[in-house]
């Protein structure tokens, strides 16, 4: 066990060492107990750890603002020491079932990075998709949770191409009638990797859908315009245009401005005209991110 003397202390402890439980007073000199929870639980590996509150303050108020801060359970003094050895076994066994359920995720993180280390063309291209979606998305000014789904939705969207052949990844050339619904198949694939995997369920509308085209005409289930997942239409334009702007097998670089020329003219076509906007007008940040 270690002891900090107050808030600020006890975020730089958790830095250096995280610990498997981190047991909180409310009230702390210099940062109190709801900011570190909160400050805890902004950082990925912080999600994953259990928080426990106790407080001498008893009103229901105190009890809100800690599950709100992000608590995993709240405790009123005084406390029985009974009471507190079986609180902290039970936010230790569910420590071990998020350990359980990173571990899931890694694997599947892992399968992802597997299938860009095949193709050189594709090298980091799912990271900078992941980056370019988030960004987008914070310009949007939608909720954290849904930035943090595009961008590990844009991390592993390709992820069924592991099931695809190297001939079909690598072809210099356009694919023949034989060959396209094979590389098609990459979206079912990516979908069926992921599913068993409950915490991952919201990136599977990225994964299965992030081949439809606005007008319909995409796959696998020739969704249209709004019927398209908006995560999935993010990422299709981010994705699109990462290519663009890299050499492929099949044909060079683009320039920024060939590339956006290139989406502008299937805005509303292939892709969300919103979308192709937003990044158009991002396109110095995202080049700050390495996507172009």
């Amino acid at each position: 066990m270690r002891l900090a003397g107050d808030g600020v202390a006890a975020l730089e402890m958790i830095e250096r060492e995280p610990p498997d439980l981190v047991l909180l007073d409310v009230r702390m000199p210099r940062m109190d107990g709801y900011e570190v929870c909160r400050r805890i639980k902004s950082t990925p590996r912080g999600k994953l750890l259990p928080v426990v509150m106790i407080t001498g303050l008893s009103q229901t108020g105190h009890r809100v603002a800690a599950l709100e801060a992000g608590a995993d359970d709240f405790m009123t003094k005084p406390v029985e020491g009974a009471e507190l050895t079986a609180r902290v076994r039970s936010a230790l066994r569910l420590k071990e079932l998020y350990n359980t359920l990173d571990s899931a995720e890694h694997v599947i993180f892992s399968l992802a990075t597997a299938v860009e280390a095949k193709d050189s063309f594709t090298e980091q291209h799912t990271q900078r998709v992941g980056e370019s979606a988030r960004l987008l998305g914070q310009r949007l000014g939608l909720p954290e949770n849904t930035l943090d789904t595009l961008y590990r939705g844009g991390m592993i969207h390709d992820i069924g191409k592991i099931g695809v052949s190297d001939a079909i990844l690598h072809k210099p050339g356009p694919l023949d009638p034989n060959e396209v619904p094979q590389m098609q198949a990459h979206v079912a694939i990516g979908e069926s990797i992921v599913k068993p995997l409950q915490s991952t369920s919201g990136l599977l509308p990225i994964i299965r859908h992030h081949h439809e085209r606005f007008d319909g005409g995409g796959y696998p289930d020739r969704l249209r315009a709004r019927e398209i997942p908006r995560a999935a239409r993010i990422v299709s334009v981010c994705d699109a245009f990462d290519a663009l702007v890299n050499d492929r097998p099949y044909r060079v670089r683009r320039s920024t401005a060939e590339a956006i020329a290139v989406l502008r003219a299937g805005s509303g076509t292939q892709w969300d005209p919103e979308t192709v906007e937003l990044l158009a007008n991002e396109l110095p940040t995202i080049q700050h991110l390495g996507a172009a």
